[in-house]
């Protein structure tokens, strides 16, 4: 018991070729050794466990080695690699600055810089979590760090880049130490493994490895757990149940139910994951990552996205033939947007339930949408072409606010289209805003389960019976009848100055165009189309007059809408008014 040592120790990589997963940063820094072209100071940064400081006591180790290998590496032989293996080298000195971050820490440390080393040619200091010091620290250590004597160098190491000070960054070479990738940590694994004598299943290393994310430190403290569970038989089903991961299984028994569209099975699934004393979020977010890796199997090209064993991948692969990608993207949208919600969530449990209801309802989505298109067909006007404006795409805004491109309009313009059958009112508020529905339904109401929607058929046959009114206007008839609308308006006092000084221009086909000076009076303009044109229609006795408004590129006269503007104007008029405004030093306050 008193002689074990734990695997993250024991299997410390002691030679630059024993780092695993930074082969570009080992290499960069043994040719650096092997040109002497080393730096007065480094910076090692990378989240925990991914070889930072053993990186660091190889290289200052390596840089003293009085016999350099061929290949760069410390000969473990001379008395200065002996001395550090058997730490008592007084050429590396290693500072935590957690624990010492003070002012007065960094001045011991300058003064030990003062001594010159012993035995070998460099004195090294390993700065650990370095930006643990303070900014009197930092500013203290600069000069210092900027030149320091000929034999000294210092290797820095940090976690959180970002807390460094910008000064500090420009004085050092910053190597940026990456996430290991899974296939590199269960390589690793199955090497410590040989080595202990332990019996390891290839997809049990595979959990481990995607549990430590990237780190080997976690993932070898996580094999010792592991080890100890099992007495050196690792297994797949004894990881899942010792680490409390969700086992892959539950997942596909899911999309099978999904597929399906079988609601009932999906809540049953659920509820005995959640007897096992899974967490909701963690079973939402592992369903996301489920349906992300269905999304990645489905390529060849993709398949490189998916770190797990080769007996699962082949799994995921068939899975993967039977999910459509539109599927596939809802469904991971679908799950995310409940991970989103979970915490704020009163009823967790029913949001979990409610994702895979509307999951569920998926599969029957894509044919219940072209069935509507079959029996709704949508019907769409042509939009009339004028000049250099017909080359560039418009809008069309229909009576709901919806949005689409059409052909032959200004960039800039938005068509108004209001159903012919619309009633004539007065115009009374602005209705109050609703909003925008997805053009594809999340799902299927429970309420529509089993009825038939016969409304819209209905109303398409009273439209188709409706009298059509075609009667010729002129230019004329319509700028009166816009004017007679606009003296109708009292409240909307915007409205009315936008209709006064913005007169129509009659266009083909009974459009009429409305050139405004500004988005406001455009917005104005569109969201109260569907009062305006019922007016005209009835009064020009014309059922297809539609509306275009377009902002004008360049304003031919200015007009004055804001209270300084309104000053301005008045001075240009009457000079005497600003020889007044600056006499008594006024205001627009």
């Amino acid at each position: 018991m008193d002689n074990y040592i734990v695997s993250a120790r024991k299997y410390r990589p002691a030679t630059f070729r024993s780092v695993v997963g930074q082969k570009s940063l080992t290499t960069t820094l043994k040719n650096a050794i092997v040109g002497n072209k080393l730096a007065h100071a480094y910076l090692f940064c990378g989240p925990r466990g991914v070889g930072k400081t053993s990186c660091a006591r190889i290289f200052a180790k390596t840089i003293n080695c009085l016999n350099l290998t061929a290949e760069g590496e410390a000969c473990n032989a001379c008395e200065s690699c002996r001395a550090f293996n058997e730490q008592r080298s007084y050429n590396i000195h290693e500072l935590d600055a957690a624990s010492n971050n003070s002012v007065d820490d960094i001045r011991t440390l300058i003064d030990q810089v003062r001594i010159p080393p012993p035995i070998g040619k460099y004195k090294v200091f390993i700065i650990d979590e370095v930006h643990m010091l303070t900014t009197a620290a930092f500013n203290a250590f600069l000069k210092t760090l900027e030149e320091p004597p000929h034999y000294v160098l210092f290797i820095l190491a940090t976690t959180e880049k970002h807390k460094v000070l910008p000064t500090i960054l420009s004085r050092c070479q910053i190597y940026d130490f990456s996430r290991i990738s899974i296939a590199d940590i269960v390589e690793h694994l199955q090497y410590v493994a040989s080595c202990e004598g332990v019996r390891a299943e290839p997809e049990a290393l595979n959990v481990i490895a995607q549990k430590a994310d990237g780190g080997m430190r976690d993932a070898l403290s996580i094999f010792d757990q592991v080890v100890s569970f099992t007495n050196g038989n690792i297994t797949y089903q004894a990881v899942i149940d010792n680490l409390n991961v969700l086992d892959y299984e539950y997942y596909f028994r899911l999309t099978d139910t999904i597929l399906s569209g079988d609601v009932r099975t999906a809540l049953l699934i659920l509820n005995e994951i959640l007897t096992k004393g899974f967490d909701g979020q963690n079973i939402i977010t592992g369903l996301a990552e489920h349906f992300r890796d269905l999304l990645v199997s489905r390529d060849e090209s993709t398949l490189v996205l998916f770190e797990v064993g080769a007996s699962i991948r082949e799994r995921y692969k068939e899975m993967a033939k039977r999910c459509s990608d539109a599927f596939l993207f809802k469904a991971i949208e679908l799950a995310n947007t409940c991970d989103l919600n979970y915490r704020a969530s009163r009823n967790k449990r029913l949001l979990l339930e409610l994702t895979l209801i509307q999951l569920c309802q998926l599969s029957g989505a894509a044919g219940d949408d072209k069935k509507k298109a079959r029996i709704e067909p949508l019907t769409r006007e042509e939009a009339p072409a004028s000049g250099a404006e017909g080359q560039s795409s418009a809008q069309s805004v229909s009576a709901a606010g919806a949005a689409r491109p059409v052909p032959g309009g200004d960039a800039r313009a938005v068509y108004t289209r209001i159903p012919a059958t619309a009633p004539v009112t007065a115009p009374p508020a602005p209705p109050a805003a609703t909003p925008r529905k997805s053009a594809r339904p999340m799902g299927i109401s429970m309420k529509d389960i089993g009825v038939e929607k016969k409304q819209p058929s209905a109303e398409r046959q009273a439209s188709a019976g409706a009298r059509e009114e075609v009667s010729p206007f002129s230019e004329e008839d319509l700028i009166r009848e816009w004017d007679n609308y606009a003296a109708t308006i009292d409240k909307k006092v915007y409205l009315k100055n936008s209709m006064i000084n913005c007169k129509p221009t009659l266009l083909e086909n009974y459009y009429f165009e409305v050139a405004v000076h500004n988005p406001g009076q455009q917005e104005e303009l569109v969201n109260n189309a569907v009062y305006i044109l019922p007016y005209l229609r009835q009064r020009l006795n014309n059922s297809r007059v539609q509306m275009r408004v377009r902002i004008v590129e360049t304003n031919e006269k200015h007009l004055a809408y804001t209270s300084t503007e309104k000053l301005k104007l008045l001075m240009d008029i009457n000079p005497a008014l600003k020889h007044l405004w600056e006499e008594f030093q006024l205001s627009t306050d």
